[in-house]
């Protein structure tokens, strides 16, 4: 679904009225110009790989980006298919292929596999991957996440952490995506904005600086939930666009802007995980 007031509201407030280019298409334009001839996508100076491949294809189907450039990243992450090992990356590479329009048989495989009582992170992944194909969500994983929920309303990435922004945002995704609502969703989003700082952007964990991705994962944690991003998150996230279209990972760093460009991108387009398979 797509949340075109949200999104206008976001386009706004990054100050489009000078450009005919929005933040999302200036942003998809940026990764486009990187990927390399393979399909893979790298940081500079690196080699492409499975996981940062997945993220930005999953910002370009955020994005609608050409036909040819998702092809070749479906093909590069279909090449490479068995470098997948623990269960977040093969659920994020899932996620990644099913939105760019294709049935990762072997990768869904494992996450129909996946018990309950393990990491929270990678229950909650498996769930978004299940869920970005179709299939239910396993109950007793969602039972398992639910259970691990602080006091405070949010989730670590393991059983006995301390919550932070990120897992309590893709909580919030995958309960949203396995059909759980009211009072657990609720106590999820006083959690996290626990995380908002005073510039309206979001630390990964409680007194650190606002950074563009764990602001990028609130704002979709919120639109699952049915609230609405409040005005300074979106220019916090507009602070840190860069003239080329990529996004800074906080004021102070420009570290990554491949990772956290194509993190930023879902959130810009009003979308939350799993995304619309193509």
């Amino acid at each position: 679904m797509r949340f075109l007031v949200v999104t206008a509201v976001a386009l706004a407030l990054a100050g489009t009225a000078a450009s005919s280019t929005t933040p999302v298409q200036a942003a998809a334009s940026y990764l486009v110009g990187i990927q390399r001839h393979d399909g893979g996508f790298a940081e500079a100076g690196r080699q492409p790989d499975v996981s940062l491949t997945a993220w930005a294809a999953l910002g370009l189907a955020a994005a609608h980006s050409g036909p040819e450039t998702l092809a070749k990243a479906l093909a590069y992450l279909r090449g490479h298919e068995t470098d997948s090992h623990e269960v977040t990356d093969v659920a994020l590479a899932a996620l990644a292929r099913i939105a760019l329009g294709d049935q990762p048989e072997t990768l869904l495989a494992t996450l129909r596999a996946v018990p309950a009582g393990g990491l929270v992170n990678a229950e909650i992944w498996t769930i978004l991957g299940l869920r970005a194909a179709r299939e239910p969500a396993p109950q007793a994983l969602v039972r398992d996440i639910l259970s691990t929920q602080a006091r405070a309303g949010g989730w670590s990435w393991t059983r006995r952490g301390a919550p932070d922004s990120n897992d309590t945002a893709a909580a919030i995704e995958a309960l949203h995506a396995a059909g759980v609502v009211g009072r657990p969703i609720a106590r999820a989003l006083q959690g996290l904005r626990s995380f908002r700082n005073r510039d309206g952007g979001y630390g990964l964990t409680r007194g650190r600086e606002s950074d563009a991705q764990s602001t990028a994962w609130a704002i979709q944690a919120m639109l699952a939930a049915g609230a609405k991003p409040p005005a300074s998150t979106w220019r916090y996230l507009s602070r840190l666009r860069r003239p080329d279209g990529s996004y800074r990972y906080s004021v102070r760093y420009g570290t990554t802007p491949v990772w956290v460009t194509s993190q930023v991108l879902p959130a810009l387009a009003g979308l939350v995980f799993p995304l619309p398979g193509d």
